[in-house]
C-alpha cells in the first residue's frame, strides 16, 4: 500500500485507532497487516506524539511536578482509570487531535481546518471514543481543547496536576439585584470605613494578600472612589513560598492600569534562604512576614493601612477595633483600643504611632462569600475544588506545590478533591477535602461547618507564637 493513500485516510476526519484503521483496509489489494499500520503510522507521528507522564508541559512549557509522577500512577490504579495524555500537533497541512495511553496506544482524528469551534469537536469526538472509565492529561495547548467541555463522569480531566498558567479573568458581570439585602448594609459601612480612613490619612496603603478577604476589601475600595482609580498602592508581602496559583494571580493583578502595587521581600530571608522546612513555622514567618511588614511600612512611610481581617476568624481579633492604632515599632496594645460607639472612630495619631484599619471587620466568612458571588468577583482557584497532590503531616492536609517541597520518611503523596478556605504559603497552609467547585457550593458547605477556617493555619499553632503575640510584635 502506498504511503501516500494511507496518510490520506489516516487524516480523513474519522476518529481511528491503529485497529480501526487496519480493519477499514481490509480486503484491500495490499491487505496490510495489524503490524504494518503500527510501523506505518510510527513512522508517521515521528516524534510528535508523547507517551510518558514525565513529558508533559502545560501551555507555558513548564513539566508535571516529579514529586507528583507516582502518586498519579497510584491514583490511576486505586480509581481503576487508565491515564490518557491528550495532544494536538501539526501533520500535513492538518490539525491531529491525539489521545494516547502510557503504553502508546493512540486514538486520533484530524482537520484542515483549525477554528475554536472545530478542535473542540474534534476533540469530543476522541475522548467520547475511548471506552470505559479513564482519566487524561492535557498537554500543552491541548488545556485550552477541552475548556468548557462537559465531560461524562467516566471521563475525568487531570488539568489541575499541570503547573498553573496565566490567570484568565471572568469576563461577564452581574446584574444586581433590585432586592435589599444585609450586604447592603455592610458594604455600605464598609465604603464609609474607607472614605473616612482616606480623609484622616496623608500617606495610606492596602495591605493585600490576594485571598478572598482581600478581593472582598478591593472591590469595596473600587467603588468607594469610582470612576476614579483606588488613590493609595496594594502592599503585598512576599515570601516567595507562597501557592504558584497566587503568584499568577498576582501577575494578573499588576496587570490592570488601575492598581499600583507594592511588592516587598525581606532582603534578610533572601540572604538567609529563609523557608519553612528549614527554619521551622515561628521563625520563617516572622522573618518573611513581620518584620518584612515593618520593613515595608517603614520603608514607604504609611500612616494608614487596611486590613482585611474579619472578628469572627480568631479571639484576639475579636478583641480589635476597627480603627487600631499601632506604636513607632507598629505594636498592637489590647488593652489600649479606643471606644467605636455610634460609628465614631478616633482617627488621631500620636508622634511616631500609625494606624491599621479593619473595613470587614464586622463580616463573617459566610457574607464575604455571598458578596464575591453577587460581584462576581475573581479569585485564585485554590478556593475551588480540585484534584491536587498532598501529604498528611500533623494532622493538615499539605498541598505538594512545587518540587522544592521535601518529603518526610514514609510520607506518601496523596491524590484527592481539595480546596482551601485560607491561603497562605503553601507548606503552612492545610486545605480541606471538599467537592465545591462554586460559591454556591461553598456557601452550603460552610453553612454545616463548625470548624473556624484558620483551623487549617499552620501558624496558628506555633507555641510561644500566638495571633495575639505575633499581633503585638507587629503582624498584620
Amino acid at each position: 500500500m502506498k504511503s501516500s493513500s494511507l496518510i490520506s485516510l489516516a487524516l480523513n476526519g474519522n476518529v481511528w485507532t491503529a485497529r480501526t484503521l487496519t480493519a477499514s483496509l481490509a480486503g484491500d489489494s495490499s491487505d496490510p497487516s495489524l503490524r504494518f499500520i503500527l510501523r506505518a503510522l510510527s513512522e508517521l507521528w515521528g516524534e510528535k506524539l508523547i507517551s510518558q507522564l514525565d513529558q508533559i508541559t502545560n501551555g507555558e512549557a513548564q513539566p508535571l511536578n516529579p514529586l507528583v509522577l507516582e502518586p498519579l500512577h497510584d491514583w490511576s490504579q486505586a480509581k481503576r482509570r487508565p491515564i490518557e495524555i491528550l495532544q494536538r500537533f501539526s501533520l500535513h497541512s492538518h490539525t491531529v487531535v491525539a489521545l494516547v495511553n502510557l503504553k502508546g496506544h493512540v486514538i486520533w482524528t484530524a482537520r484542515r481546518t483549525t477554528d475554536r469551534e472545530t478542535i473542540a469537536d474534534a476533540t469530543a469526538a476522541v475522548l467520547e471514543s475511548r471506552r470505559g472509565s479513564y482519566a487524561f492529561v492535557p498537554h500543552h495547548d491541548a488545556i485550552k481543547m477541552v475548556e468548557g467541555q462537559n465531560l461524562p463522569d467516566r471521563i475525568h480531566n487531570l488539568s489541575s496536576m499541570l503547573p498553573p498558567t496565566r490567570f484568565v479573568p471572568t469576563v461577564t458581570r452581574p446584574e444586581r439585584s433590585k432586592t435589599p439585602s444585609y450586604l447592603d448594609a455592610l458594604e455600605a459601612e464598609s465604603i464609609d470605613i474607607i472614605r473616612e480612613t482616606y480623609a484622616a490619612a496623608e500617606n495610606p496603603g492596602m495591605l493585600f494578600s490576594m485571598g478572598k478577604d482581600s478581593m472582598a476589601m478591593l472591590t469595596l475600595a473600587t467603588k468607594a472612589f469610582a470612576p476614579a482609580p483606588i488613590p493609595f498602592p496594594l502592599v503585598i508581602i512576599d515570601t516567595r513560598w507562597k501557592f504558584q496559583d497566587m503568584y499568577r494571580f498576582r501577575a494578573h493583578l499588576e496587570a490592570r492600569e488601575d492598581l499600583s502595587t507594592v511588592v516587598y521581600v525581606n532582603p534578610d530571608a533572601i540572604a538567609r534562604d529563609m523557608n519553612p522546612f528549614d527554619f521551622g513555622s515561628a521563625t520563617h514567618t516572622d522573618v518573611t512576614k513581620t518584620q518584612a511588614l515593618k520593613q515595608v511600612l517603614d520603608e514607604h512611610r504609611f500612616d494608614f493601612v487596611f486590613g482585611g481581617a474579619r472578628r469572627d476568624e480568631e479571639k484576639s481579633r475579636a478583641k480589635e477595633r476597627i480603627f487600631s492604632p499601632r506604636s513607632a515599632t507598629h505594636g498592637w496594645d489590647p488593652k489600649g483600643q479606643r471606644p467605636e460607639l455610634w460609628n465614631l472612630y478616633n482617627t488621631a495619631l500620636a508622634e511616631g504611632q500609625s494606624m491599621r484599619v479593619f473595613p470587614i471587620s464586622n463580616w463573617t466568612e459566610i457574607d464575604i462569600w455571598r458578596y464575591l458571588d453577587r460581584e462576581n468577583v475573581d479569585l485564585v482557584p485554590l478556593y475551588f475544588a480540585q484534584l491536587r497532590p498532598f501529604v498528611k503531616r500533623n494532622g493538615a492536609l499539605i498541598m505538594v506545590d512545587d518540587e522544592r517541597f521535601p518529603l518526610e520518611d514514609r510520607e506518601k503523596v496523596e491524590i484527592d478533591s481539595v480546596r482551601f478556605r485560607t491561603l497562605g504559603c503553601y507548606p503552612l497552609t492545610g486545605g480541606v477535602t471538599s467537592r465545591a467547585t462554586s460559591i454556591s457550593d461553598i456557601v452550603l458547605e460552610l453553612e454545616s461547618s463548625r470548624v473556624s477556617e484558620r483551623s487549617s493555619r499552620v501558624i496558628d499553632f506555633d507555641k510561644g507564637a500566638s495571633m495575639e503575640q505575633k499581633k503585638k510584635d507587629g503582624y498584620f
